[in-house]
């Protein structure tokens, strides 16, 4: 009887943790601005948060925001990155790169 109880215990412990939402993602106050090339705007990312895509031909970021931003080889953000501190600027490379905060 008493596996029973822990059984459905657990269970529940475990249901209740899917359900609760997890907290949403903090953004950095500030903005991050991505170079491509000189026949192109700048690209403007405010307060960014969560995983940003960059564009295609982006060729230098510029992290002015209060928090690291990390440089990421893919698009979705999944593979380890190079930091680029608050108030510095990095080359990335043109392709299917992508950049997150570093919180």
């Amino acid at each position: 009887m008493n596996r029973l109880v822990a059984a459905v215990l657990s269970a529940a412990s475990v249901g209740a943790l899917l359900i609760v939402p997890s907290p949403p993602a903090l953004a950095a106050a500030g903005e991050v601005v991505v170079f491509s090339t000189e026949f192109q705007r700048l690209d403007n990312y405010r307060n960014p948060e969560g995983c940003n895509k960059l564009p295609v031909a982006a060729h230098v970021l510029l992290n002015l925001s209060s928090s690291e931003v990390v440089v990421h080889a893919d698009p979705l953000c999944l593979t380890p990155g190079m930091v680029v501190g608050q108030g510095f600027g990095s080359h990335v490379t043109p392709g299917s790169g992508s950049f997150s905060v570093n919180r």
